[in-house]
């Protein structure tokens, strides 16, 4: 129990940070009560975030300011993952209960759609979203993204066998701290992700299927790819190669000395600007 009240109040002390005030809303689903921090004024062009996994809604610290200066801001606990989400309803098993996931959410905040922006994991579900129904996404703001264009990094994925099967603090610490390579971030949201892993441990994580190539060129969203220079999580040249080559209406910039999990807290400006000039 003890674990636990540490994780939310690490959680709470970092959303207590937003330079903004936001809105807590527990929005009922088919699978539970989604956490979502609202912020930005209603009358905003919605903009929907998708975090990495174990990252929370409040890795988006230092971005929701700008995000929220003149859009609807909807920050997402993924559920199924680290944070106030709760799936208590019925178990999320596949890709398709993660569109009905999503169309819940959108429905509640009475948004036909959004412009989708997901990081590393949270790019898997925004990716496999718009393929399965782009009149639901705007546009597709995909920051990192993992296992969409490329695979992962061998060494990435061998760093993270042991935060796989025994999540711990140390073992989530090791691993965001190598992947980071000194790169710095709040240590607030180091303590969010560790203490997560500690007290959640294994996650039930929906993990949506790479498309195909076939499938990656029937994308019709208007998408900009936002790669972290430095990312040790995947080869991001080939990541490039690949959304040029299959989806060649596509934008993509490298965010210049950042990592896979740096993003998007550290390089906070070039993430606000990729996402606002995908938003208008």
């Amino acid at each position: 129990m003890a674990a636990v009240d540490d994780f939310f109040h690490a959680y709470d002390l970092l959303l207590d940070s937003w330079p903004m005030e936001a809105t807590a809303v527990d929005v009922p689903t088919p699978f539970g009560p989604t956490r979502v921090n609202v912020c930005g004024p209603e009358s905003g062009a919605p903009i929907l975030l998708l975090p990495g996994g174990g990252a929370t809604s409040t890795v988006w610290v230092n971005n929701v300011e700008a995000l929220a200066h003149r859009h609807r801001v909807y920050a997402v606990d993924v559920m199924g993952d680290v944070g106030r989400s709760v799936n208590k309803g019925a178990r999320l098993r596949t890709d398709d209960d993660l569109f009905v996931w999503l169309d819940a959410i959108l429905d509640y905040f009475e948004s036909g759609s959004a412009t989708v922006v997901g990081h590393s994991y949270g790019a898997m579900i925004a990716l496999a979203y718009a393929l399965h129904d782009a009149h639901r996404v705007d546009k597709l703001v995909l920051l990192d993204p993992t296992s969409c264009f490329a695979g992962m990094s061998p060494r990435y994925l061998l760093r993270a066998v042991p935060l796989l099967i025994r999540p711990t603090e140390k073992r989530q610490r090791s691993l965001v701290d190598w992947e980071l390579a000194g790169a710095g971030v709040d240590e607030r949201w180091l303590d969010v992700i560790t203490l997560g892993a500690a007290t959640f441990g294994r996650t039930n994580l929906v993990v949506p299927r790479r498309p195909s190539a076939l499938a990656l060129e029937g994308l019709t969203v208007d998408t900009t790819v936002v790669l972290a220079e430095n990312s040790r999580a995947h080869d991001i040249g080939r990541v490039a190669q690949n959304v040029r080559r299959r989806v060649p209406s596509a934008t993509v910039t490298t965010v210049r000395g950042t990592t896979h999990h740096a993003l998007p807290m550290v390089a906070s400006a070039a993430v606000d600007a990729a996402i606002l000039n995908a938003a208008g």
